[in-house]
Order: structure tokens, then C-alpha cells, then sequence
């Protein structure tokens, strides 16, 4: 009997709950550097198995609560693989396509309880990034979401998308004669005002998150300068190695002067 696999969207769909912030293209670049290695159809279409989706969940993990560079990581990855790696089991084959059966149920119930969830784009996104096409993202930027998926996706009217646009906060990635094309970061960037929004807080209140970003890139971009300066593969992957440390430290040190503040405010 075939061993239960599931795309890399469900494998999205599986960690997002977790981790909300992964994306394809976070996937994709673990894969390049060679801490996953998911099985390849002839037609070049990923399969995840359990195995391959714990060991993701365990990157991630290892990333977010410990900081450590992936070199550390493939060190202690091939450690685990010595010891016969992460969990494969048939059993366990068996729980987690039931996992995934049961996820997909609920949220199409949620979809239809509320507002559509998933749509064509989403689709359209997996299968560009499932089915070998890296050409077209490459291409095109990784943009795959026209202006009315982008809104859709994001729960935002165009009022709202209209006024991310005038605050600077959502740029296409791609601009055609008969259309503009987003990229997942602008989608990403979309959710989160959105749910701000929820809170009374719009867009023009949001605007000392991006200065205060474009100030932290150009602190990062000192740090970063001698990796761009050799232009070669291992001096690129190390350079979006150490952006993606200094980008954790930068979110956990807002983090602890954020509780640092409301604790004195409330006198706690």
C-alpha cells in the first residue's frame, strides 16, 4: 500500500496554526538549504510525508524559541537522522491524514459559517509552488495575487486595500499593461492590518511600524554589506541566514520592551 503524503499547501495549512507566519517560499528556502528534502512526482510536485512535516515543525520550533543559525540546526538534524529521525510510522501516516481530513472539514464549515477563506488564488498559489514552476515565480517575483485576490484574501474591502496603497504599506510586485500582481509578503502585510483594523486601529495609526522597519533594514543592511559584496551562493545563503537571525532578535527584543512598558503602565 502507497504511504499517505500530502502537497506542500497542506503542509502549510498543517504548521500555520503554529506558526502563522510560514509561507511557501519559507518552505521552499528550507528545502534549498537542505534541511528538508520531500520526495519529487516525475512531474516534479513535492510529497510530504509525517516524517518530513515534523521535521519542519522541529526547524521552526528550533528558530523561533532558541535563535539558532541553520547551520547550527542541520548540525543537530543530522544528529537525529543518526538516531533514525523523525517519527514515520504507518501509524502515524494514518493520524496525521486524519489530521488533515479533519482540518480541511473544519474550515470549509468556517468558510460557510462566515466569509469565503479559500479561494481559486490559493489554488493557483500551491500548485505554482507545488508543481515545479519556480520559473514563473522567479519571473515574476514570487507575485501571484491580482489586486481583487489580495483584498479577498486578506478580509479587506477596497477601501481598506486603497488605503494600505496610500500609507505605503502595499506595493505590486509586478506591474503589467492589464494588471498589477502581488507578492505573499503584501498578503501577509494585508491579514495583519486587517486584524489591527478589528481593534479600531487603521492604517495611518500604523505608520511608525514602517518607519520604524525601514530604520532596522538600514541597520541590517551595514551588517549585511560584505555578503552582497562577494556575490556568490554561499556568501547569498549566509546573508539570508543572518538577516532572518537579526530579524528574530529585532522581534524579540520588541517584544520584551513591549511587556516591559505595559507592565510599568499598569504598575505591575
Amino acid at each position: 500500500m502507497a504511504r499517505a503524503h500530502v502537497s506542500i499547501g497542506d503542509v502549510l495549512n498543517q504548521l500555520r496554526e503554529e506558526f502563522p507566519e510560514i509561507t511557501i517560499s519559507k518552505i521552499r528556502f528550507l528545502e534549498s538549504q537542505g534541511l528538508v528534502d520531500p520526495e519529487r512526482t516525475p512531474s516534479g510536485y513535492r510529497k510530504f510525508y509525517n516524517g518530513d512535516v515534523e521535521r519542519l515543525r522541529w526547524i521552526l520550533r528550533e528558530q523561533r524559541e532558541h535563535f539558532l543559525p541553520l547551520k547550527v540546526i542541520k548540525e543537530r538534524l543530522d544528529e537525529i537522522d543518526r538516531n533514525g529521525g523523525f517519527e514515520d510510522s504507518p501509524e502515524a501516516k494514518a493520524e496525521a491524514t486524519e489530521a488533515v481530513a479533519q482540518l480541511f472539514a473544519s474550515v470549509r464549515t468556517e468558510a460557510v459559517a462566515t466569509a469565503p477563506v479559500r479561494t481559486e488564488a490559493d489554488d493557483v498559489a500551491d500548485s505554482l509552488a507545488d508543481d515545479g514552476a519556480e520559473a514563473f515565480l522567479g519571473d515574476n517575483g514570487g507575485a501571484i495575487l491580482t489586486r481583487s485576490e489580495l483584498a479577498q484574501l486578506a478580509g479587506l474591502d477596497d477601501a481598506g486595500l486603497a488605503e494600505l496603497e496610500a500609507y505605503g504599506f502595499l506595493k505590486p510586485s509586478v506591474t503589467t499593461s492589464d494588471r498589477a500582481l502581488f507578492d505573499d509578503d503584501a498578503l501577509a502585510i494585508a491579514r495583519i492590518a486587517q486584524a489591527f483594523m478589528r481593534f479600531g486601529i487603521e492604517p495611518r495609526h500604523l505608520r511608525m511600524y514602517r518607519a520604524f522597519v525601514e530604520r532596522e533594514a538600514s541597520l541590517f543592511e551595514q551588517v549585511l554589506l560584505p555578503y552582497r559584496r562577494q556575490r556568490n551562493p554561499e556568501a547569498r545563503a549566509r546573508e539570508i541566514e543572518t538577516l532572518s537571525e537579526l530579524a528574530g532578535l529585532g522581534r524579540r527584543l520588541r517584544t520584551a520592551l513591549l511587556q516591559q512598558n505595559v507592565r510599568r503602565s499598569f504598575g505591575s
